[in-house]
């Protein structure tokens, strides 16, 4: 598994760890006596049970097997399989194309009552039309996804955004000026985009913010992120893509949203800055 210095992952897998070396102990087994059994060097017994490597699903069934424990090999690798969930590499994520990304997302977006999202460089997905859609998907697809399934994955993001007008859901979007003139694609796709965003931003359960771009912000832009309710956070990097369900770093980033927030503009003003925007797109 990929390692990420989230102390969110790091927790998790020392929790799996913790467990692991409490069956080793309780089978009265030592580490070399552990790893003879499985027919490992004694150092991968050190590192599983340090957390500094994670263990394979095969491992697990083996420590299992060697300390006596095989009823809880199960409940151990679904344990594996959630800390596996909260770094995800995108070549991993996407190893089978776009569409299947969007849809495994679904989920956590109908059971969310409260988000709040911030974006410093593309339009937040619920918010974006159809051509805006396409045209960052087509961008990903091309720099590192071999099946082209884009449509597909487009309209599966299409079909998300229904939660904008289904339940009782509140929605906070924050994005700094500059997404309004960065695009990908033509101008008239632009266009379309800034009048779909006065449009949700009139929607009664939506606030829809805009840290204006100028001197003297007392906080420079971040990375995006997404926070789900109270107990979630989502984070796309480079390389890929982060969980954080730790409650300090929940709170670290519902801290930056705050602060952002009070940095932003709303109603009239925030019309008037996507308004002018479009301006130079003719």
């Amino acid at each position: 598994m990929a390692v990420s210095s989230s102390s969110s992952v790091q927790a998790a897998r020392q929790v799996l760890a913790d467990r692991l070396r409490e069956i080793c102990r309780d089978a009265g087994l030592e580490g070399k006596q552990l790893a003879e059994a499985c027919g490992w060097h004694p150092s991968k017994v050190s590192r599983i049970a340090t957390a500094k490597t994670s263990p394979s699903a095969d491992d697990i069934l083996d420590w299992c097997r060697a300390c006596g424990t095989e009823n809880q090999a199960q409940d151990l690798i679904a344990s594996l399989r959630a800390v596996e969930g909260m770094w995800v590499e995108w070549r991993r994520m996407e190893r089978t194309g776009l569409r299947r990304a969007q849809e495994e997302r679904l989920p956590l977006f109908k059971r969310t009552r409260w988000f709040r999202c911030y974006s410093s460089w593309l339009m937040p997905g619920l918010l974006q039309t159809y051509g805006y859609t396409e045209d960052v998907l087509r961008a990903v697809q091309r720099r590192r996804v071999a099946i082209d399934d884009v449509a597909d994955a487009v309209a599966a993001r299409m079909d998300r955004q229904r939660v904008l007008y289904e339940g009782q859901r509140r929605f906070a979007f924050l994005v700094e000026e500059s997404v309004l003139t960065n695009a990908l694609g033509t101008a008239d796709t632009q266009i379309e985009q800034l009048e779909h965003l006065l449009t949700v931003s009139a929607l009664p359960n939506v606030s829809v913010g805009v840290v204006p771009a100028k001197l003297g912000r007392t906080r420079m832009p971040v990375e995006g992120f997404w926070i789900f309710d109270k107990t979630q956070v989502n984070v796309e990097l480079v390389s890929g893509y982060l969980t954080l369900t730790q409650p300090s770093e929940v709170s670290m980033y519902a801290d930056a949203f705050s602060t952002m927030a009070d940095m932003a503009v709303y109603g009239p003003k925030a019309r008037a800055l996507i308004t002018a925007a479009m301006g130079p797109l003719g």
